[in-house]
């Protein structure tokens, strides 16, 4: 039996943008981490540009990815102008991401306005 967690159940679509949320804010806070701390430095210290050539790129194009899945969940959960930056900007500050995703997920499960 599933303990009630005191929340409504969310609808399937905006479960399912959250959820892409939460996955996308993972994989570029993660990334943005490497670039940051890996990356970035291996390029600038020890002048090994190949690690952030490849990188950087890839924290780019998953950022976007990121901008659309937060946009999408901010669109189906009605987040005010606000929120829906902020959630945005997230995803270029190390450990940002990681901090937004915690407490998107908690009030958009409470239904709570963001």
């Amino acid at each position: 039996m599933a303990a009630d967690t005191g929340t409504a159940p969310l609808e399937p679509k905006l479960a399912g943008a959250l959820t892409r949320y939460r996955v996308m804010a993972w994989i570029v806070g993660v990334m943005l981490l490497v670039l940051v701390l890996v990356a970035m430095p291996l390029k600038y210290v020890s002048d090994v540009p190949e690690v952030s050539a490849v990188v950087s790129p890839v924290h780019g194009f998953l950022y976007i990815v990121y901008l659309v899945t937060a946009f999408e969940l901010a669109l189906k959960a009605r987040f005010t102008a606000k929120g829906t930056v902020l959630v945005l900007l997230a995803g270029v500050v190390p450990f940002v991401s990681f901090v937004a995703e915690r407490r998107v997920s908690a009030r958009v499960r409470a239904g709570e306005p963001l």
